[in-house]
């Protein structure tokens, strides 16, 4: 299950609770694209408690692109963004 919460103010912060996956990646896809470019958004990894590998590729690509700040980002999806690009 995976709960998506937003905050506003002079940075979006998007905070990720639960399960990110295939199934759910697309929702929070739909999110940041529906954001005003040019403006700061967090993503919040706190709560995230497993990212499979779409979820990871996503979060690379995202970080990639300068979409997105990644905060407190967990040691093992960072550790998948930073290895080879066709494992998570």
């Amino acid at each position: 299950m995976l709960k998506i919460h937003r905050r506003s103010g002079r940075t979006a912060v998007f905070t990720i609770s639960g399960h990110l996956d295939a199934d759910n990646v697309s929702e929070l896809c739909q999110l940041v694209d529906a954001e005003p470019a040019g403006g700061a958004l967090v993503l919040d990894l706190t709560d995230l408690v497993l990212a499979d590998r779409d979820a990871v590729r996503f979060l690379r690509e995202c970080e990639a692109r300068g979409r997105v700040v990644l905060r407190n980002c967990p040691a093992y999806v960072r550790t998948w963004m930073t290895g080879d690009n066709d494992q998570p």
